[in-house]
């Protein structure tokens, strides 16, 4: 498993089959490892991402993160976190935002990626194209629909928004979500690495 991953990751750090349509050029960012307990998927990098090349070295992800109460040795341990989004790399933008992940990542690559992460215990889907591909048809018409659905998702799989700084008006329209969902996304996640931690039986 562990060679297979590492192999896939490797050519999938090389593709270059969207290098036409994107406007900074293809840098694949992702991060994953065998024993992954928790995975994020999310939308696409941001150019401060594609800059960088790391997952959510950004404002999000400093909110991310808040949100999930983990530092940020265990956030980039890909051990512990899988970091897996619908489009690897930068899409340009599109009105007062990114443009939607391209479709060629989710189509090539995540029916080979997400197989060689049997461990992973929680999902995360970070915004609507996450929960897109992964809720099909028990998606709701809307992400606060889908929001306020959460409970039936979990213990494996919990939906969230965008923690983009151009959500600050959903999260005020929405305190719900910081009263209730917070709480239980922390639990959970200290759950899951806790017992990532243990050590086996003999």
């Amino acid at each position: 498993m562990s060679g297979a991953l590492d192999g896939l990751l490797r050519e999938l750090r090389a593709c270059r089959a969207c290098a036409a349509s994107l406007p900074l050029g293809p840098r694949p960012v992702l991060q994953a490892a065998p024993g992954a307990r928790i995975l994020i998927a999310s939308q696409a990098p941001g150019a401060r991402v594609h800059a960088s090349g790391i997952p959510w070295s950004d404002a999000s992800g400093m909110r991310l993160r808040e949100w999930m109460q983990v530092d940020d040795a265990t956030f980039y341990d890909p051990r512990c976190v899988a970091i897996v989004p619908m489009g690897f790399c930068y899409p340009g933008k599109a009105g007062s935002g990114d443009a939607p992940p391209r479709p060629e990542c989710r189509a090539t690559w995540h029916p080979r990626l997400l197989p060689l992460l049997p461990d992973v215990q929680l999902t995360l889907l970070v915004g609507q194209y996450a929960q897109a591909y992964f809720l099909g048809p028990r998606r709701q018409d809307s992400l606060t629909a889908t929001m306020r659905a959460w409970r039936s998702y979990m213990p494996t799989i919990l939906p969230l928004p965008h923690p983009s700084p151009r959500n600050v008006r959903w999260f005020k329209d929405n305190p719900w979500f910081e009263g209730e969902v917070l709480p239980t996304l922390r639990a959970r996640v200290q759950a899951v690495l806790a017992q990532a931690s243990m050590p086996m039986q003999e």
